[in-house]
């Protein structure tokens, strides 16, 4: 149930319509437009006014036009998610969902995400940076004779792709670097996938992810109607208390905020590595978090509004 007095303190202290910001040129455009379009409607169903702003348009003319004091941010990828639109955002005095420049940047950034944690002695898959030029076989016997390739800088994994020999780390590399000038190999990891959902300073309750697919890539996470969600998520209390601890060790590592989703492996021996932190994850219906706070007893309309009132809390405005 909507709690009306959240919902009517947010409104007396809005200065201005909510811009709900989505869309944008990312490779996560498609999934942007739905989780914007879901966020919006979310936030009129709750009586709070916003308006739904693509940042492939001049928005930033848009919000000053129209005296927007406030946005919530549903963008996912490059120039959305990594710390670019905030910084814009926070030198026109525009308030917003989620977290700052550095704790977006740091996350998007895979690649520097996991050099963090590794001085922190937080646990993550071994990685080495590839090159047009790289050792492909000593590469694959160096991180165990199986990988995931990556773009350092995508989300929703786009680019990703699965490489157990020389010649197919050389393909999963020229494919990733479509997207990205920036590519990794990872550890392959032969285990169970969970994610851990963040709002505020609270983990909701872990979620098991099981896929046909030879990874959780794009078509699992959005398309395939053959994805197990598990909640409970299948470990015992121990367990899964420790991974959440984890993630938000790993969330609060690069000072994220409001709201985000940890997503992590568990290896043969039992062992939690930690894979990313999305600072704005999806918010479709085929969305984890969504997912993980209806377990928790909360609506999607909830979800919203109260991603909404961490924003306007973390800058003072609502008490």
């Amino acid at each position: 149930m909507i709690d009306d007095r959240l919902v009517k303190r947010l409104r007396a202290r809005l200065q201005s319509p909510v811009a709900v910001l989505y869309g944008g040129d990312a490779a996560e455009r498609e999934v942007s437009l739905k989780s914007g379009r879901a966020c919006y409607d979310a936030l009129v169903s709750a009586g709070i006014e916003a308006r739904l702003i693509d940042t492939r348009e001049d928005w930033i003319a848009r919000l000053q036009r129209e005296g927007i004091r406030h946005s919530f941010l549903a963008l996912h990828g490059t120039g959305g998610e990594d710390g670019t639109i905030q910084g814009a955002l926070s030198c026109m005095g525009v308030s917003y969902t989620g977290s700052g420049v550095l704790a977006s940047a740091l996350a998007m950034d895979k690649w520097r995400c996991k050099l963090l944690w590794r001085a922190l002695n937080l646990p993550t898959p071994a990685a080495q940076m590839l090159r047009p030029d790289s050792d492909w076989e000593r590469v694959i016997d160096a991180l165990g004779g199986r990988v995931i390739v990556k773009p350092v800088h995508e989300g929703s994994s786009i680019g990703m792709g699965v490489a157990g020999t020389a010649d197919e780390l050389q393909d999963a590399y020229r494919a990733a670097a479509r997207f990205d000038a920036e590519v990794f190999a990872e550890r392959w990891i032969h285990g169970r996938e969970f994610t851990v959902a963040v709002l505020g300073n609270e983990t909701l309750p872990v979620i098991g992810l099981e896929t046909s697919h030879a990874f959780y890539d794009f078509d699992a996470k959005y398309r395939s109607s053959q994805t197990h969600y598990l909640i409970p998520c299948g470990l015992d209390a121990a367990a899964e208390a420790r991974v959440g601890a984890l993630a938000l060790a790993a969330y609060r590592s690069l000072d994220c905020a409001g709201w985000g989703r940890v997503d992590v492996l568990q290896d043969g021996e039992g062992t939690f590595q930690l894979l990313e932190v999305n600072t704005i994850p999806g918010m479709t219906d085929h969305s984890l978090v969504p997912m993980a706070a209806a377990a928790a007893g909360m609506s999607f309309v909830e979800l919203v509004v109260q991603i909404l009132a961490q924003s306007l809390g973390q800058n003072g405005m609502l008490t």
